[in-house]
């Protein structure tokens, strides 16, 4: 079962949580970090992309970047942004978008939990990234940014939740500059923190990582190491948690996950098309954006003009969790089978689109000549993530895509 404990979280001050709050550091280029942070001091970017307090230019993993973003920590709690709570508890972050909220409890979750595969993955990471992002963890001593967890839900808890959202007045509540909300109060009853710890060790089997997968490795992978440090552990240090964020899994959705192509493999417009015709019913939909509507179904742009593809029976596996995604379908049927894209995690001719950026994009992408073509998936379900985390499967790349993003800043977790 799922070990999950409240900690003594440091947070901003009311007056300027909004202000430091931010992205998280992966979604963000150095460029774009350094504009979203201009002429605001209390940014949590100065440390999490401290390579923008830097000179222009520099590696963004050289020492100089890493020693600054300890800098700018300890800068922050120096000044008062960062305030230590006085009693270990948990928080609950909610999120907003498009009217409706999603509501989860911020905890520390276990070191031995990930070893001992009580946190399932779906997705592979790459040692360089997290190598990274436990330089970041260890010279800073602490878990800057949250991960985003899943969990399949349970009544109790979310009846919890409810009772504190309803009664007491939230610590934060702001509207970022996306336009989603977020919402975030501290659960200072004693005997509630206790509970919530107790019901995820009896109801809770396994989480889940949502998002975050190489904050998630990076987090543990240190805490592992401190262990070797500190032979004498007992296990209740604040080194053996990482913070992260569980939301009930039937609260949570996942976008579509979009691709656009560079060019047809030597095809043309019409040999492309003739070929599809063998695994896919193709219907010509015309000018007007088509968004699939249902699993199996595809939105392709070409040439300007959109089509709707249908799988035919035979081209996917219902039994198997990995054969049945329309990720697959498409990498092996048209990406791997006409194109020539066998790897997506190297191949050069292939980009990948957050469906919260809406087709039209990759519209624009086509019309501009930069790609040749797109193609819009059905978004993956919660259910399907789940079934391939507990079969041990792993996703095929840029899969699943979750939004809102969590902000960073909220609550951080000290190591000590």
């Amino acid at each position: 079962m799922a070990i999950l404990k409240p900690f003594k979280g440091y947070r901003p001050t009311k007056e300027i949580a909004s202000k430091l709050a931010c992205l998280p550091y992966d979604v963000l280029n150095s460029e774009e970090a350094a504009a979203m942070a201009e002429g605001n001091p209390y940014s949590l970017l100065h440390i999490t992309r401290s390579e923008i307090d830097c000179p222009e230019g520099i590696d963004v993993h050289s020492q100089e970047v890493y020693d600054k973003a300890v800098e700018n920590y300890n800068l922050f709690k120096n000044k008062g942004y960062l305030v230590q709570d006085q009693d270990a508890k948990f928080y609950i972050y909610a999120q907003t978008m498009d009217g409706r909220t999603q509501y989860g409890i911020v905890g520390a979750a276990s070191v031995d939990d990930y070893l001992n595969g009580i946190i399932k993955k779906h997705e592979l990471t790459r040692p360089d990234k997290e190598e990274d992002r436990m330089i970041h963890v260890r010279i800073n001593n602490a878990n800057i940014e949250p991960v985003f967890f899943t969990y399949p839900a349970v009544a109790e808890i979310d009846a919890i939740v409810s009772s504190i959202v309803d009664k007491q007045k939230s610590d934060y509540d702001f509207v970022a500059e996306d336009g989603f909300g977020h919402h975030f109060w501290t659960i200072n009853d004693t005997e509630l923190n206790k509970k919530l710890e107790t019901l995820f060790a009896e109801k809770v089997p396994f989480t889940y990582v949502a998002d975050g997968h190489h904050r998630t490795a990076a987090a543990a992978l240190v805490g592992a190491e401190k262990r070797k440090q500190f032979p004498d552990y007992t296990g209740e240090e604040e080194f053996n948690f990482f913070l992260a964020v569980h939301f009930p899994d039937n609260q949570l959705k996942i976008i579509d996950y979009n691709r656009t192509v560079v060019d047809l493999n030597g095809l043309s417009n019409q040999e492309f098309l003739s070929k599809l015709n063998v695994d896919f019913e193709v219907v010509e939909k015309g000018e007007d954006i088509y968004k699939p509507s249902k699993l199996h179904e595809f939105s392709m742009y070409l040439d300007g003009k959109w089509y709707c593809l249908t799988a035919k029976e035979g081209t996917f596996n219902d039994a198997d969790p990995i054969g049945v995604l329309d990720v697959t379908i498409l990498s092996d049927q048209i990406l791997s089978k006409h194109l020539d894209i066998k790897n997506l995690r190297t191949s050069t001719r292939i980009d990948f689109v957050g469906g919260i950026r809406g087709l039209g994009v990759l519209k624009d992408r086509v019309d501009s000549g930069k790609m040749k073509v797109a193609f819009a998936l059905y978004p993956v379900s919660m259910q399907q993530l789940i079934d391939i985390a507990d079969s041990g499967n792993i996703m095929p790349p840029k899969t699943t895509w979750f939004e809102p993003k969590l902000r960073s800043g909220l609550v951080i977790h000290e190591l000590s």
